[in-house]
């Protein structure tokens, strides 16, 4: 009876055993299918463009004005009456060239008698010389007598400097803008006749901020398009060393050629610089994308195919496609698929073509 129950006891320790081993079997076969499903599933696909850097000059576009390189305004500088004015508006003058003249005031009357002056200290200075050189008369006279000949020539050149107050001329070439005058005005010393503006060159004047003034130089190239529609190229040929204190901006000058005088003062203009080149690929509009920490850029494939978000900056826009900087050479740069992934997620890169 003892050895029934060991052998019953035998046979139920042994079915248990059996049971228990096809659970657990069937739980490792489980993990291990469930394992080789994971393995088995594909990756998500991306097609991925290797990024081709090159320099490139960056194109900044400014809004500005035209203004005249050069503006002065013609005085009096005497008293008189405006008795003829030579000029119109529009009237094109060269430096020197008589634009008023004012009435006489007896400023010639001077100058004839400052020269007769000077006449008459040259005869007596020649008379005496003689004189003093035969010991008829002391030499101390002759230092006298010279400074008295001095003396006249400086009142005649005084009365002269004077008489040619009476002429107003142009102060520097350009075009008569303003004439606030009529003939028979009367005038005092200071008082504005003629405006004059230098037109060629031409500025285009705009301003730029402090971040952009490192890549300005004197000499670049530039291209404006004035409001009337007209074209022009031209260089940079001043960039202010301090800023305005309203706007903290700077100024840029770009002179443009104007012999034939077409581009008038004080137009709005378009003003396109080209700043230094810097290193830039070439992508399509489609490309950029947004990173969760809201930073504009583009995603590529690591080495080993996990995705990374790259931040640029962008250089020149074009209709289709943009050049940006912050792309290394070589990149795998993410053109379809961008959207659909996260940064550190495995993908499967696709070649695509360059088009």
């Amino acid at each position: 009876m003892f050895s029934s129950r060991i052998i019953a006891l035998i046979l139920l320790l042994g079915a248990g055993l059996w049971i228990g081993s096809g659970h657990f079997g069937s739980k490792t076969d489980a993990n291990a299918a469930a394992q080789k499903a994971q393995a088995e599933q594909k990756l998500f696909r991306v097609s991925v463009v290797k990024a081709e850097t090159v320099e490139r000059s960056r194109k900044l576009n400014l809004s500005g004005r035209t203004e005249a390189d050069r503006r002065t305004t013609a005085v009096a500088r005497t008293n008189g009456i405006l008795t003829d004015l030579k000029v119109r508006r529009g009237t094109e003058v060269k430096e020197g060239d008589v634009i008023a003249i004012l009435s006489d005031e007896a400023r010639e009357a001077n100058v004839l008698q400052a020269q007769a002056r000077v006449e008459q200290r040259k005869r007596e200075f020649e008379a005496r010389r003689s004189l003093i050189e035969t010991g008829n008369l002391p030499k101390l006279n002759a230092a006298q007598l010279e400074a008295d000949l001095k003396g006249a020539e400086a009142a005649l050149a005084a009365a002269v400097a004077e008489r040619d107050r009476g002429v107003v001329t142009a102060p520097i070439s350009g075009v008569v803008n303003e004439l606030p005058v009529v003939v028979g005005q009367a005038l005092q010393p200071g008082a504005p006749v003629a405006e004059v503006l230098a037109l060629d060159p031409m500025l285009a004047v705009v301003e730029i901020s402090e971040r952009r003034l490192g890549s300005v130089r004197d000499g670049d190239r530039a291209e404006v398009k004035l409001v009337t529609g007209q074209t022009y190229k031209g260089y940079v040929r001043f960039v202010s060393n301090r800023a305005s204190p309203q706007t903290r901006t700077y100024r840029v000058d770009v002179g443009l050629p104007n012999p034939d005088r077409k581009i008038p003062d004080g137009v709005t203009a378009e003003v396109s610089l080209w700043l230094a080149a810097v290193p830039a690929t070439r992508v399509p509009r489609s490309v950029l994308t947004f990173s969760a920490e809201g930073k504009l850029g583009v995603r590529a494939v690591k080495d080993n195919d996990v995705v990374f978000f790259i931040p640029v900056e962008l250089v020149e826009d074009e209709t289709q496609y943009l050049w940006v900087s912050g792309i290394p050479n070589g990149t795998r740069m993410i053109v379809q698929g961008q959207d659909f992934v996260k940064e550190g997620q495995k993908v499967e890169p696709v070649p695509a073509t360059q088009s």
